[in-house]
């Protein structure tokens, strides 16, 4: 499945700004399961300085300066992504039990786990508590395969949790999302990255977007797909699986990766700093379009 993809996030600020200095990680990443054939980044007003390089996850990160006076911004990044089914996991390695994934961590043997092995670690939007792995526990019974335990994890949160826009933002602690048991995509995965965390499990964030499919009779609006977050499992010799929590799925040829990282904070579609600006409103349009073959 082939899609092409417009991101696009504009700024509004109450005040002039005289320079802003940006990253963005717009630019999909190309893996086993998806090719990034193009991509392109522009802005308005247009950049003075632009550069790339790859971040210690192997995200394409785009730095750019724009110098000009602006009470606007605008970053539109157009991507030509083409998706491949994800092949069914083996049944065999399917069945690898979770305490065996995490003795392998702990004692690593190969590069694969070496790299695997720091996202066991809590990160700074993925605090580990004892309520966190107790909630864990319940899906993570002693001997219980690892792919069967996770997805129960994830039907677990999509069953528990409430998605509601606008109950948190993204300094909301997980304490609170987990207490209110509400939040949106990237608070799912957020937890489910920590529940696993909290057993010496390898689990990492992924951003990204999600087709969305209008009601039957009904014209797709523009701007109507959305960014979204999800979270994987690192399992040996399966390497990294992916499960989004939101929907109660295993991602196949709606989700297009666009980075990962240990939490958001690594993952930030578009960060850096303003001089002046005062306060500012934001907006984000994302498009995917399929393509004929």
């Amino acid at each position: 499945m082939k899609y092409k993809i417009k991101h696009s996030t504009t700024y509004c600020y109450s005040e002039a700004v005289s320079l802003c200095q940006n990253q963005a990680r717009l630019t999909p990443i190309t893996n086993a399961f998806q090719t990034c054939y193009q991509n392109q980044i522009t802005t308005s007003p247009a950049v003075d300085y632009l550069d790339t390089f790859v971040d210690y996850f192997g995200n394409k990160v785009t730095v750019f300066d724009i110098p000009t006076q602006h009470d606007s911004l605008v970053v539109t990044a157009v991507s030509d992504v083409e998706l491949f089914t994800r092949p069914a996991l083996n049944l065999f390695d399917a069945q690898i039990n979770w305490e065996s994934v995490v003795l392998a961590l702990h004692n690593p043997v190969n590069v694969h786990l070496l790299q695997a092995a720091e996202f066991m670690l809590a990160s700074p939007y993925t605090p580990i508590d004892n309520q966190i792995f107790e909630y864990a526990q319940q899906s993570f019974s002693p001997g219980r395969a690892i792919i069967e335990a996770t997805e129960d994890l994830m039907a677990r949160i999509f069953n528990d949790f409430q998605y509601e826009s606008g109950f948190t933002t993204i300094s909301t602690p997980l304490s609170e999302v987990f207490a209110h048991k509400k939040g949106v995509c990237q608070d799912f995965a957020h937890f489910a990255i920590a529940c696993l965390r909290s057993l010496g499990l390898a689990a990492r964030y992924v951003s990204g977007y999600i087709e969305t499919v209008p009601p039957e009779g009904q014209v797709k609006l523009e701007g109507a797909d959305a960014t979204h977050a999800w979270f994987a499992i690192f399992v040996p010799d399966l390497g990294w699986v992916d499960f989004d929590p939101t929907n109660n799925i295993l991602p196949n040829d709606q989700h297009i990766t666009l980075a990962v990282g240990r939490d958001f904070a690594d993952v930030t579609p578009l960060k850096g700093i303003v001089f002046g600006g005062g306060t500012h409103q934001l907006n984000v349009a994302v498009d995917m379009i399929r393509q004929e073959d």
